[in-house]
């Protein structure tokens, strides 16, 4: 082991428990600073181990089942961790979405306001506004051609998808709404224009959901996929512990030494 280089108590640490701290071509100033560190956590590790050993019981000290209940756990879980990488169907079809989607229908109410938006920020300084007024509130195709074209040379942020679900809430963190009732404000709103000091915000409300109603299918088919993908993982590890069972009783290898009669 050759000479310590630090000792905490009646724990030493060696050179050699330290070859591998600092990586290749680093700095020598660097070099010093993580191996200070390094000695610096052991001694105060080192010296509240010894705490523990010297003011615990032995059975508390003991520690060999938690361990073995540990690795047990640990290589279970690696295993089905491999087995699922390895065997886990992740193709899951719009047929299988929306069956489950139906089927489960329950299980999908909204918890927050949604809403499917045309969205402008833009400063006050900017060209053709009176334009824009016109394109943003339009359902014609070359107005909203128009529209891209002009948010993306000058506005400040801007969502121009509709056909997608959002968070109302989340939209509310761009736009300088004030209200209360944020359900009757989407009830009671189809175009909204309002102002700050510096930009004009322009929103057109295509489509919106009250929170407590049912989710529609769009805005949950991510979460549905994860489900379905979940119970397939579920499915895979319980079929395999059956198997794993099945083949051992099958090939004699499961015996039991205890019955009714020696347990009295």
């Amino acid at each position: 082991m050759g000479e310590p280089i630090a000792k905490a108590g009646d724990a030493f640490l060696y050179a050699s428990d330290i070859k591998d701290i600092v990586p290749f071509g680093t700095a020598t100033k660097d070099s010093l600073d993580l191996l200070n560190k390094f000695i610096d956590n052991w001694v105060r590790e080192a010296l509240v181990i010894q705490k523990a050993e010297s003011n615990l019981a032995d059975e508390q000290k003991n520690v060999e089942k938690q361990l073995n209940d540990y690795r047990k756990s640990l290589i279970t879980y690696i295993y089905e961790k491999e087995l699922v990488k390895q065997k886990l169907d992740t193709v899951i079809t719009e047929v299988e979405i929306e069956e489950y989607y139906n089927n489960n229908k329950t299980e999908f109410e909204l918890k927050d306001n949604i809403i499917k938006v045309i969205y402008v920020k833009l400063n006050k300084k900017a060209p053709n506004i009176d334009k824009l007024k016109k394109w943003y509130k339009s359902d014609n195709l070359k107005d909203k051609e128009q529209l891209a074209s002009y948010c993306h040379q000058f506005a400040d942020n801007f969502y121009l998808d509709d056909s997608s679900w959002l968070l109302f809430d989340d939209l509310l963190k761009e736009i300088p709404i004030q209200t209360y009732n944020k359900e009757l404000f989407l009830q009671n709103n189809r175009f909204v224009e309002v102002s700050d000091s510096l930009n004009h915000y322009f929103l057109n409300i295509k489509d919106f959901k009250i929170r407590n109603s049912s989710s529609p299918l769009s805005f949950e088919k991510e979460n549905i996929k994860n489900i379905i993908l979940n119970k397939r993982k579920l499915l895979l590890i319980n079929n395999m512990k059956l198997d794993v069972y099945n083949d051992a009783l099958n090939n004699n290898k499961i015996e039991i030494y205890i019955n009714d009669k020696s347990s009295k």
